[in-house]
């Protein structure tokens, strides 16, 4: 029986808090936004932007302008028919007060007013509101200007007139609050990217942007919808079949999928509902792909590719070389996401009209269009033979127990400490760079493995050529996973794993080979965000005593001419193994002063696929080495 345990009386009524109005927001952010890192910041931007959208969808919007501000504002207006101003009847306040100022307040409710939205929960004005520094709404009604002002989510005043006007419309402007937002930044290329998405989704609407920083401009329209969308992310492959389009809709329901297979080994797959990108699937998805699988496999099977005792294909075999577009609107009535952050559908009666619907409309079209069926059955099949030839390579490392009982690898330096959370692991370019990571380390968490060159290209290699690859296998066996059927991410031993290569174009190439690895066999280890790239300097500028480093050209040239460039020493680091153990650790490997990359799948992705072209420009290697990877996110779309 437990003893020691506190008094009840300690655990009163006062303890049971309640908070108030906006408060829930600003207490816990994360619940409304997903995040308070730029993911989120980023979502502060779309929650506006897409109640403009959903006045486009209700037929009562044609343009949509954002612009962000100098002074990292943000200013988000339409021409719909603006928020009503007038005064509610319940709470005796202006309707717009009450969907600035109160959560699960707005149109969105009321299948009359919005049959198709992408804001459900009556949140996305007022949680932007509540963690914004400062916000005004001006509603352009009736021949009036109708404005109020707002800090933190609480009104400066009532809703009043401020002058004429003969537009409609709503301006929203927000300036998002630095006590929530530390260091995050909207990124120009991201706000671009998710602008350009909802343009394609909504024919003959047009988004205008601006940047005031940089006076950048882009104006964004497109008839074509997301045929067009699908052709623009192929515009860099081999593509199989012109893009296949699919359209079903009942009374509350509209389903749009386009489907288009190029050369490539990887999936592009898009997700929307009522335009918000559900990034996380749901049941939309599970049906296409249901669809998409027992289509092909149908087909396959009649025209004699698939015998009567084959194995039938899978849903991994479909994914090879597939971009698809799948874009649902539901009446607001009907639809039910996970979180207010809408990554992922939860509908459980959509997974099989969406399946019925898409598996219909495939068996048409396969038998109208019976070359492109062909092709992307041969494609499909091709996959599938891979895939079992894995198979029997993985049987075949298993019963060798190729990673079984190994001791850990010579070359690697490990770390004392054991907890994984606390270790990391650098997959160093070069014994040279190795023998000075491994001085210049901290022990006690840092461990070093190096390569000993370019490894594998792992794209489309074996499981067995990649064990019998001694760099891979080595670094298979430090981190403790294993691979393929014997994966176990519980025996990771390190919770941060950096690669650190020499700052050119072979130190990128081999960056984009151990990239293409992660992502071809161990995608959880990015999925977790485990996977980081350290970025070293490029030059050491020296000034009598006084160090400087600088991590590109730009840099350099910055540094020299602020300190003057007479005077100065410069060294540039053709390699890792130029650095002593003690710069090492200063620039590249000391937690508060170096500069590390967060892999994501995104990122992965583009390596896997674009590296040939990211290689044959005439960028500069570092240059495009930091490009690559710093906006690898918005390169592909």
């Amino acid at each position: 029986m437990p003893k020691n345990n506190p008094p009840a009386s300690d655990y009163t009524a006062e303890n049971i808090q309640v908070l108030e109005g906006l408060e829930p927001v600003r207490k816990r952010p994360g619940m409304f936004i997903g995040s308070t890192d730029a993911k989120g910041l980023h979502h502060l931007v779309f929650e506006i932007v897409d109640n403009s959208v959903d006045e486009a969808l209700a037929g009562f919007a044609k343009n949509i302008w954002v612009t962000l501000k100098n002074d990292r504002s943000v200013e988000i207006h339409d021409d719909g028919r603006g928020i009503p101003v007038d005064i509610h009847p319940q709470y005796k306040v202006s309707a717009l007060e009450l969907a600035m100022t109160k959560l699960h307040a707005g149109g969105k409710f009321d299948s009359k007013a919005y049959k198709v939205s992408g804001g459900l929960h009556g949140v996305g004005a007022s949680v932007v509101n509540a963690l914004s520094e400062y916000m005004r709404v001006d509603v352009h009604l009736d021949g009036n200007i109708w404005t109020q002002e707002y800090k933190r989510g609480v009104p400066f005043a009532d809703v009043k007139i401020t002058g004429k006007t003969a537009d409609r419309g709503t301006y929203t402007t927000f300036l998002p609050d630095k006590q929530i937002w530390k260091d995050a930044e909207l990124d120009v290329e991201t706000v671009k990217q998710s602008l350009r998405e909802r343009a394609y989704l909504i024919a003959g609407l047009y988004f205008h942007f601006k940047d005031e920083k940089s006076n950048e401009e882009a104006h964004f329209y497109f008839e074509g919808g997301i045929k067009s969308l699908v052709s623009h992310l192929n515009r860099h492959k081999k593509v199989l079949n012109d893009p296949i389009y699919l359209l079903k809709k009942d009374e509350t329901r509209e389903l749009e999928v386009s489907i288009q297979y190029n050369d490539s080994f990887s999936e592009n797959l898009l997700s929307f509902v009522n335009v918000i990108n559900t990034v996380d699937g749901g049941t939309h998805v599970t049906g296409f792909r249901t669809a998409l699988t027992r289509a092909i496999n149908d087909y396959a099977q009649k025209i004699g590719a698939i015998k009567e005792n084959d194995e039938l294909l899978t849903g991994e075999d479909t994914k090879e070389g597939l971009t698809a577009v799948i874009f649902l609107k539901m009446s607001q009535d009907e639809v039910l996401f996970e979180s207010q952050t809408k990554a992922k559908l939860n509908n459980p009666e959509i997974q099989g009209w969406v399946a019925t619907s898409i598996k219909e409309g495939l068996n048409t079209y396969f038998e109208e269009n019976p070359s492109d069926a062909r092709r992307i059955v041969e494609k499909i099949m091709l996959a599938a033979r891979a895939r079992l030839a894995a198979r029997a390579a993985k049987n075949a490392v298993i019963r060798k127990g190729a990673l079984e009982g190994m001791t850990l690898p010579g070359m690697l330096a490990d770390c004392q400490e054991r907890d994984p959370a606390l270790c990391e692991l650098y997959i160093v370019e070069g014994p040279s760079a190795g023998g000075s990571a491994k001085q210049g380390r901290d022990r006690k968490f840092q461990a070093i493995l190096p390569l000993g060159g370019k490894i594998l290209n792992t794209e489309r290699a074996q499981l067995d050529k990649i064990i019998e690859f001694e760099e891979l296998k080595n670094l298979i066996i430090a981190m403790g996973t294993g691979i393929g059927e014997t994966w176990n991410p519980e025996k990771m031993r390190y919770h941060r794993i950096i690669t650190m290569t020499d700052a050119d174009v072979d130190g990128e190439h081999i960056e984009t080979l151990l990239l293409t690895f992660f992502y071809r066999h161990m995608k959880e280890v990015i999925e977790k965000g485990y996977l980081y790239v350290a970025l070293p300097p490029l030059y050491k500028i020296q000034y009598g005593k006084g160090v400087f480093y600088a991590y590109t050209d730009e840099d350099k040239e910055r540094i020299l001419k602020e300190h003057g460039g007479d005077k100065a020493t410069i060294q540039r680091y053709k390699g890792l193994g130029e650095m002593n153990p003690e710069q090492l650790w200063e620039t590249t490997m000391n937690p508060a002063n170096r500069t590390l990359k967060q892999i994501t799948i995104d990122d992965a992705a583009l390596a896997d696929e674009t590296f040939t072209m990211l290689m044959s420009d005439d960028v500069p290697p570092r240059k495009r080495f930091i490009q690559s990877h710093a906006t690898a996110a918005t390169l592909d779309i």
